[in-house]
């Protein structure tokens, strides 16, 4: 993996979690994900152990090994690997974020304690100060995913002032609609080189237009070749193109949010399109019917797929 010190950037995939169909973790399935993501969608950034990881329902010694997985297969092949260490422990989520140090993750990211939660941006950022503090050397970045949380402090208050308190804090991962507030996370740091990441993939074409560097998110997992044409096209300041591509992402993820989206159909979706076994979730979650496999591959073919094949190659030929 490259330097800590290079700035996290591009597609971040948030991995999923490949389990048996006896809800153990499938360790042996890792590297070929990591060449399936560099190889076939270049997403060559991860983040691993959150929302589409099933993070919070693993145990800690699960996470530490998922973890050291992601890192050792991913040396030499990834840019970066960043270790979600939030948990609604302080003390679970420090060793945690120990633990992402000691086997060289590129960074760690928290999100807000969701149980007993903090009630104003000071005690948010007491709780991160103490996680960042035990991987002081290790890029730290906020995970602001208020729908989950129910923690509703505006990421745009949170970065006030927040590097003073935590040295290593290098951006966050935004997953929230309010563009408003993402808007002003961007225009009130302009100064700072932090890493604005965003989380809402169908939405992704506007947040660079605000000043996005990145984003993570899980349909980069089997979109990712799809939408780095979008960054590409955006990049040459080809504002059409990147739009057709936007709308063609919209145009399948609107079509699984009809249906029901979320990790377990991501599980679903990622088993079909890589050939990678993905495995069921993790009760109380409860895996994908065959009804949405079969409705979802009818949709990918229908958007310029003509075979299995083309599928597991993610080339979206009538979005060109």
């Amino acid at each position: 993996m490259a330097s800590s010190k290079k700035k996290l950037q591009g597609l971040v995939a948030a991995t999923i979690t490949p389990m048996t169909e006896h809800g153990e973790i499938n360790f042996s399935v890792i590297g070929q994900y990591v060449d399936y993501l560099v190889e076939k969608q270049g997403v060559k950034n991860i983040f691993v152990n959150g929302t589409t990881g099933e993070g919070l329902s693993l145990s800690i010694s699960e996470r530490r090994r998922v973890a050291e997985e992601w890192v050792t297969k991913g040396r030499n092949k990834l840019d970066q690997v960043v270790i979600h260490v939030g948990a609604l422990s302080l003390k679970e989520s420090q060793e945690l974020a120990k633990h992402a140090a000691e086997i060289g993750a590129d960074g760690i990211a928290v999100i807000a304690p969701f149980f007993l939660k903090p009630q104003n941006k000071d005690d948010l950022t007491d709780f991160l100060k103490e996680v960042a503090a035990a991987a002081p050397a290790v890029p730290f970045y906020y995970y602001h995913i208020p729908a989950l949380t129910g923690v509703k402090i505006r990421a745009e208050e949170l970065l006030e002032g927040i590097q003073e308190k935590i040295p290593t804090f290098q951006g966050l991962k935004f997953s929230d609609t309010d563009l408003l507030d993402f808007g002003q996370c961007v225009d009130q740091n302009r100064q700072r080189q932090f890493a604005f990441l965003f989380g809402v993939d169908e939405q992704l074409l506007s947040a660079l237009v605000m000043g996005a560097t990145g984003a993570v998110g899980s349909t980069y997992n089997y979109l990712g070749k799809k939408t780095n044409q979008m960054l590409e096209a955006f990049e040459r300041k080809d504002l059409s193109s990147a739009l057709n591509y936007q709308f063609c992402i919209q145009r399948f993820i609107n079509f699984v949010l009809k249906l029901g989206f979320g990790v377990s159909q991501t599980k679903a979706i990622m088993t079909l399109v890589s050939g990678i076994p993905m495995g069921p979730p993790r009760l109380p979650l409860q895996r994908a019917s065959k009804e949405f496999t079969d409705n979802v591959e009818a949709k990918l073919k229908s958007l310029g797929f003509l075979s299995i094949a083309d599928l597991k190659n993610v080339n979206l030929e009538a979005c060109s």
